[in-house]
């Protein structure tokens, strides 16, 4: 039980803050490109957009590289960490954030931003208000993100090194009782794993759909 709870916690964490950092990234980047009209805008969607649909296992062996002991960051000994999982979740989620973040001003009124700045409110103001005029498909936005992650196997796998106590997460775990045969204890994990996801994406739709009657 004590294992159950370790690991559940574990996961939560990990997957919190790689999505919090992917917001910290995706929210103002993916403003950046709804607000912008510049050379090369739609390939830098159009990368984004790819990366939405990133392999897990790439990401995982594109980090595992990165973090190795002859890597370029390898004397960071962060291979086999829980940031290690968190750095992997992050590339995984940013452009989830990002994508859905550009799209869903994007789909906003264009002369919306033209008029809070004819009215007087500054740069920051104008970016907050478009926040809040756009807060439901960016609340979607951050749900997605954090789906994209807490259930994540492939690169979690590769660079936490699923080891007991110190990596070893919901989806690892799964993995490892499955291998093992031990199809009842992999089936309760797979269980909670989709408590969870749906009790936090019930409470993030309850604000989505409490923002909506505003």
């Amino acid at each position: 039980m004590t294992d159950i709870f370790e690991i559940t916690l574990l996961s939560l964490q990990v997957s919190a803050f790689a999505t919090a950092i992917s917001l910290l990234i995706g929210l103002p980047f993916g403003t950046w490109l709804a607000l912008s009209n510049f050379r090369g805008r739609a390939f830098i969607i159009s990368i984004i957009n790819t990366g939405m649909a990133l392999p897990p296992v790439v990401v995982g062996l594109v980090v595992a590289m990165t973090l190795w002991r002859s890597g370029p960051l390898g004397d960071l000994r962060l291979i086999y960490t829980p940031w290690a999982i968190i750095i992997a979740q992050t590339i995984i989620a940013a452009p989830v954030v990002t994508g859905l973040t550009a799209a869903a001003l994007a789909a906003l009124d264009p002369r919306l931003g033209q008029q809070l700045l004819g009215l007087g409110a500054s740069r920051g103001q104008m970016v907050w208000l478009l926040w809040r005029e756009a807060r439901l498909p960016l609340l979607a936005a951050l749900m997605a993100g954090f789906g994209s992650v807490i259930s994540e196997v492939g690169a979690s796998m590769m660079v936490g090194g699923n080891i007991k106590g110190q990596t070893r997460v919901l989806t690892t775990a799964i993995v490892l009782e499955t291998s093992k045969g031990e199809f009842e204890r992999a089936l309760a994990l797979g269980a909670l794993l989709l408590i969870i996801t749906y009790l936090i994406n019930l409470a993030l739709t309850w604000v989505q759909q409490k923002g909506a009657r505003r």
